[in-house]
């Protein structure tokens, strides 16, 4: 995509002079990295980092049918959900493969927020806009919405002094409206890195986002904090055995697949997929979503094919070092029939093997 085609955060300018290295991701100039890879992953496992993710997507739904909607349209069950409770989710087709894997807020009764993948923004609007039925209103917030993730064992040390919320009080998986640095914002305690960590939600605005970005950095000085990119937060995720969607989950794979049962729940009524899922459930799944480990100075990567006595039986989904094991990690679909834990299998590296066994997950332990 050319670059003068690409949108931008509102803290684009503050990346450009803190010389983030700026790529094309999901239509945007996102920074991959400021100092490397490696420095921000620890620092994030150590300390306390920064992210602009607002890239990604927030979809709300008002109205007194939207949780009857959201039963419909998504596999975990959202009457779980009282104000002020986030549910990790997923939008299911017909024939029970991922359309996208998403955040539900419930801000209210009958308010709903959908944080969805930047990629599948457009994709996810539409598939709502199809399928919605009764009293339920839909709003593309994206656009507007700023968002930061503060992240690391000193999140909080950050965070605190900046707002008069107690966040001591706020539960994982939880979110309340606080002012943080004189702004009004949503902040919630959810996370893809595996640390403590926070999001703030806030209007779009250069200026509040310069506020609220140098309140955080001035405020996380003493413990260390740094600005930190999309490639660390891809391998902080992988450490986790956290799927991306578009490499380990697409709308080819289903949750049971994906290890992701425990957010399926098939007994909660209909919803889209439901009935293919049960089939799945029923025969069993062929293949099995699993974590690999490398020894040596071996890296698998997306689409390395996986070998079992000389004959493929899978391949890798997302690979890569990982800086607190200090050895390739995967994750990657095999036969259901060669998922057992502590199997070894043949990675295909460049027309070599490499010998790789599945482990647990996660990877590393936090």
């Amino acid at each position: 995509m050319p670059t003068d085609t690409l949108k931008v955060t509102a803290f684009h300018s503050l990346h450009q002079e803190l010389g983030g290295r700026l790529v094309p991701f999901a239509g945007f100039s996102m920074p991959v990295q400021y100092t490397g890879i490696i420095e921000e992953h620890m620092l994030v496992r150590e300390r306390v980092g920064l992210f602009d993710v607002s890239h990604m997507g927030e979809l709300e739904l008002v109205g007194s049918g939207a949780q009857a909607f959201l039963q419909r349209m998504t596999i975990n069950d959202v009457s779980r959900l009282t104000p002020g409770r986030v549910q990790y989710s997923a939008f299911c087709t017909p024939e029970g493969g991922i359309i996208d894997d998403l955040l539900v807020y419930r801000l209210g009764a009958e308010r709903f927020m959908l944080v969805v993948n930047a990629a599948n923004i457009e994709k996810d609007r539409r598939w709502l806009a199809q399928h919605r039925d009764g009293e339920v209103a839909l709003h593309d917030r994206s656009a507007q919405t700023a968002l930061l993730a503060v992240q690391g064992p000193r999140s909080l040390d950050t965070l605190q002094p900046l707002t008069s919320a107690d966040l001591t009080g706020l539960r994982y998986y939880h979110a309340i409206e606080a002012t943080v640095a004189g702004i009004p914002m949503l902040v919630s305690r959810t996370g893809y890195t595996g640390e403590l960590g926070y999001e703030l939600y806030f209007p779009a605005e250069e200026s509040k986002a310069r506020t609220v970005w140098q309140a955080l950095m001035r405020a996380g000085a003493p413990f260390g904090i740094g600005p930190v990119g999309l490639g660390a937060r891809d391998t902080l995720r992988l450490e986790m055995g956290y799927c991306l969607y578009g490499n380990d989950i697409d709308e080819t794979t289903t949750p049971l697949e994906a290890g992701l049962e425990w957010i399926t729940k098939l007994d909660k009524g209909e919803f889209i997929g439901r009935e293919s899922l049960l089939e799945v459930q029923n025969r069993g799944i062929g293949r099995s979503l699993v974590g690999l480990s490398v020894a040596g100075s071996a890296v698998l990567r997306s689409g390395h094919m996986l070998h079992a006595d000389g004959a493929p039986i899978g391949k890798v989904t997302s690979g890569s070092f990982s800086p607190v094991l200090r050895h390739g990690i995967a994750l990657g679909y095999v036969h259901a029939s060669h998922a057992q834990t502590g199997s070894t299998l043949q990675a295909v590296i460049r027309g070599r093997e490499a010998p790789a066994t599945i482990v647990p997950l996660p990877f590393v332990k936090r």
